[in-house]
Parts: C-alpha cells; structure tokens; sequence
C-alpha cells in the first residue's frame, strides 16, 4: 500500500512538473510571439505637435504660442551634463538596461490586479513609450504591451535615440512638455546653455512636475526641490557624470518667478503683432504657425519693453477713468521696432493701443504742416485727424532718416528646424527731400543737437548725438485735455509716447473717450516716461 502511494505520488510530482514546464515552454513562445507581432507605434499626433516661440532681437525669450508648449531639439543640442542628470535622477542604468524593469513591472501588474495605487515604468524608455506612444489607460494589457514595445525599442533603436525623444516630450510643469520649453520656462536660457546647477534642477522636477514648478515662488517647494536636486548631484558625482569640484562648485539655481507676472503678460501685446507679421511673411495661417514649431527672432528690446512697463505702471488713474498709455521706439531708415507698449492688462484688454489706438492728433503733426510734396505712406498719415501712435513714430523717424520713410516691422528672422525659412529686410522709399525734413525736424524742436561741421565720424556714417528734446503736444488743454503726445528722436531711435483716457459708456459693456485727469499731470507724465524709455535706450550707446 505504501509502495503503491509512493509511486502514485511521484507520478503525479512528474505530471506537475510536466505541466508546469509545458506551462513555462508555453508561457515563453507566447512571449516570443507577442513580441514579433508587436509594432512600435507612431507618436500620438499631441506629442508631435510643437509650439512656435518668439524672441527679441538678443534672443532672449519673449513667449509662445500653440496648444502644446513644446519644442523638438536635437539630443546634440542638449549638453552630456543635463543627459547625465536626467538619468540620474529617472533611470541610473538606462544605458545598460534592455529597457525594462522586472522589479517595476511586476509592481505594476500586481497593482493593477489587486486595485492598488497604479504604479509607472520606471525606465526612461517605458517612460517614453507610455507618455508618446500609448494611451493613458492603466490596465494588465496596456502595462504588458508597454513592456514588449518597450524591449522591441531598446533593440530596434539607438538609446541616444530613445533618450532624445524622451527629453522631448517629458513633462516638466509649468506647462512645458520637452528639454527645450522647461529651460525656457523656468529659466528663461536655451536647453543648449543650461549649467550643471540647472539641469540638475529641471532633473529632480520630473519626478513631481505639477508640485515642483512653483519652485523660486513657494518656499516649502523650493526646499524640497532642493534637497532633491542635491540627491541628483551626488548621483552624478559618484557616477563619475561630473567631477568632484563641480560638485562643490554648483550652487543651487535662481527660478523665474512663476505663475508669470504683470510685465510678462504685457509681453502678448508684443506676441500678437509679431505672430500676425510671421503668418503674412510666410503666407500661413497664424494657426498654422502657432503648431509648426518655428522660431520668431523679433526686432524687440525686451529690456527696453520692461523698462517701458514699469514706468508706464506709475500712473495712478482717475476715478471713473481709465488712463491708456502707448508707447512706440523704432529705428529710423530701418524700420525696426524696439519698443512697443500697447496695454497695461493684456486680459482685460487685448486691444494694442499702439498699433491700433487711432488717437486725436492735435497739435501733435503741426511740425508738418507746411511741408509738400510728402511721398505716400506718409502723405496719407498726415491727413488723418486721428493717427495710430505707431504711425507717429514713423512720421517723426521719417524726420530723423533725413526724409527716408521706413516701414515699421518686428519679426527680424524665422526659422524651423535650425533653417532660417523667412529674413526681415527693411522697405524704405524717399518720402521728402532733405530740406523739408530739417524743416519740419527745426519746427518741431525735437530733433538732435546740431552737429558742428568737421566733427569727426566714420565716412559714409551720419554722426550720432543725444536728443535735444520732445515735442510735448495733444488735443484740447487745461482740464479739457483729452490727448497728449511726446515725441523725440535721433539717428538712433523715435520715440512716441500717447496718453488718452476712457470711461464706461451709457451702455454694460462700451467706453466712451474721456477727458485725462489732471493729477498726476498728463503733460508731465508723458514726458517723465518718454525720457525713461529714451534714458533706458541710449544708456552706453555711443554718441
């Protein structure tokens, strides 16, 4: 009887270890056909997609436009050091690895089957293929997929290749999906110029994006930030990623101030007239140019602009009345605007007083008044009752070219892929002759300081001196004045500075012109931030 058990045990041992190599055998070919029948999908179309971004003449980062704040760049462009920290801080054996974690998946899968807290890939390039390449759903099918398309990947693909579209299409806060848009966003450089210090930083924060990205304005989240940026150094000291002394020497990065503050929301007004300049220059829709991932280098000096806001932002108003404050600076025989102010509060009004605010011109074109034979556009600007501030400026910049009319612009170059696609170059016609420049230049007392003949200057050059003075002129006077202009220029720059005001209209909703309060005066005003503006522009400019 014994005997008998004994072997009826060991048959059935036999059995199971029988089916359960069969089940294993099984189990294996499954994953082997899984795996050839698994195609690498393409992208979802929102992680293709890229925003357009616009910069001022130095390349500083003025802001963006389209539904995805992101833009693809070149692993090449991304220095090794931010690589290295990323890797660090997501995946410390990504270069070695076959693109999976056991450990993370079978976290994973026993998650998903127990109906526990969903659990991630912790892989960069599980990572990639869950955010670019598959739906957000968290199930045992999509985990399994995620995992053979992942292997598949890391065979079929080059890991620089698998890391750059990782970097491109990550979440980083604040809105910025890739490398590129993060450094720009909360750094304000490109991803080429990011410092040791600040890749390491943009490193620690894909770990918690939405919680990290008020770093530099929270101090609870900075500190946190912090300790976990230090945590990602110490990763690439001991890996050998940098070097002890760079290690002692990273200091832990300044933040730009988010959410974004008055002075970069006043920067839309610059964003709007641009884009529609971009559009027309490439014959697009500005739809079309918003998800076609180019680069607007505009005429701008966003310092400039900040300098203009922050002294326009003095005014206190009047009660009941809303002041408007437009300013416009741009370059005599070129055309090129510098500075372009069109609002205080893009949100409650998108309108560009600068560009579209036709205004009582008053006294402000008397200069003119008895010039002839005025070349078209000018011509035509001079008979109108109520010009734009911006057609001001090119009346008066027209004085300052000797009689050269230059038409304003702000986009200087585009470019998509490191192609440069569209260059600004200026269109300027004579519109008066000399003569009746330095007249009109005379009556308006506004011009340079004469130049004493021989003064020495590079042949072929106009020598440059500082303005002499505004005209400060408007419509009405006293406590009737319901315009006032100041305007000055030189070889340089013109320079326009529009005061108005406005009061809710008889019906919700509309505005009626107003008169300017007295208080601070509209006069004094005016001229206090036209020569701000022109103080900030020629500051170290050669005379």
């Amino acid at each position: 009887m014994r005997i008998r058990l004994r072997r009826n045990r060991g048959r059935r041992l036999r059995r199971l270890a029988y089916a359960l190599l069969t089940f294993l055998v099984l189990l294996c070919a499954a994953a082997v056909t899984a795996y050839h029948l698994t195609v690498i999908p393409k992208p979802h179309p929102e992680t293709v997609v890229q925003s357009t971004v616009f910069l001022d003449a130095d390349g500083a980062y003025l802001g963006r436009r389209g539904p995805v704040d992101r833009q693809d760049v070149p692993l090449s462009s991304v220095p090794r050091h931010v690589q290295d920290a990323v890797i660090a801080a997501e995946n410390r054996s990504f270069r070695t690895d076959s693109g999976v974690s056991p450990r993370a998946i079978a976290r994973a899968l026993l998650a998903a089957a127990t109906g526990g807290d969903p659990q991630g890939g912790s892989t960069i390039t599980q990572q990639y293929v869950k955010n670019a390449l598959l739906s957000p759903e968290h199930s045992l099918s999509r985990k399994a997929r995620e995992a053979l398309i992942a292997i598949k990947l890391d065979r079929t693909r080059g890991k620089d290749e698998i890391l750059e579209g990782y970097l491109d299409t990550v979440y980083f806060g604040r809105g910025a999906a890739g490398i590129q848009s993060a450094a720009r966003n909360y750094f304000g450089v490109d991803a080429k110029n990011l410092t040791v210090a600040q890749g390491a930083a943009l490193a620690a924060i894909v770990n918690i994006p939405s919680y990290y990205e008020k770093a530099g304005s929270d101090p609870k989240v900075t500190a946190k930030l912090e300790n976990r940026w230090e945590w990602v150094l110490d990763a690439m000291a001991v890996s050998g990623s940098i070097t002890a002394q760079q290690r002692a020497a990273a200091r832990f990065p300044a933040f730009r101030f988010y959410p974004p503050g008055e002075t970069e929301g006043q920067r839309q007004y610059l964003i709007d007239v641009a884009a529609k300049e971009a559009a027309d220059r490439l014959g697009i829709t500005e739809d079309r140019l918003a998800s076609g991932g180019y680069s607007v280098t505009t005429t701008f000096d966003l310092a400039l602009q900040d300098s203009a806001t922050q002294l326009v932002q003095e005014h206190p108003g009047g009660k009941g009345v809303r002041v408007h404050t437009a300013a416009v600076g741009l370059v005599p025989g070129d055309g090129a605007v510098r500075v372009l102010y069109g609002g205080s509060d893009y949100a409650r009004q998108s309108f560009n007083d600068a560009v579209s605010g036709a205004v009582e011109a008053g006294t402000a074109l008397d200069p003119f008044g008895q010039v002839r034979g005025v070349g078209e556009p000018l011509g035509k600007m001079l008979k109108t009752a109520a010009p734009t501030p911006l057609n001001l400026a090119s009346a008066y910049a027209t004085v300052a070219a000797g009689g050269t009319y230059a038409t304003p612009y702000t986009v200087a170059r585009i470019t998509q892929g490191g192609r440069t696609v569209y260059r600004a170059r200026p269109d300027v016609r004579r519109v008066l002759d000399e003569k009746e420049a330095l007249v009109a230049g005379a009556r308006s007392g506004a011009g340079p300081a004469p130049v004493a003949a021989g003064t020495d200057a590079v042949p072929g050059t106009v020598p440059v001196s500082e303005a002499k003075g505004f005209i400060t002129a408007g419509a009405g006077a006293g406590s009737a004045r319901r315009t006032v202009w100041s305007t000055g220029y030189d070889s340089r720059l013109a320079l326009t500075v529009a005061l108005f005001a406005d009061k809710a209209g008889p019906k919700k909703g509309t505005t009626v012109p107003a008169r300017l309060p007295n208080e601070p005066s509209p006069t004094e005003f005016a001229q206090k931030v036209a020569d701000g503006i022109w103080r900030a522009a020629t500051k170290g400019a050669p005379n």
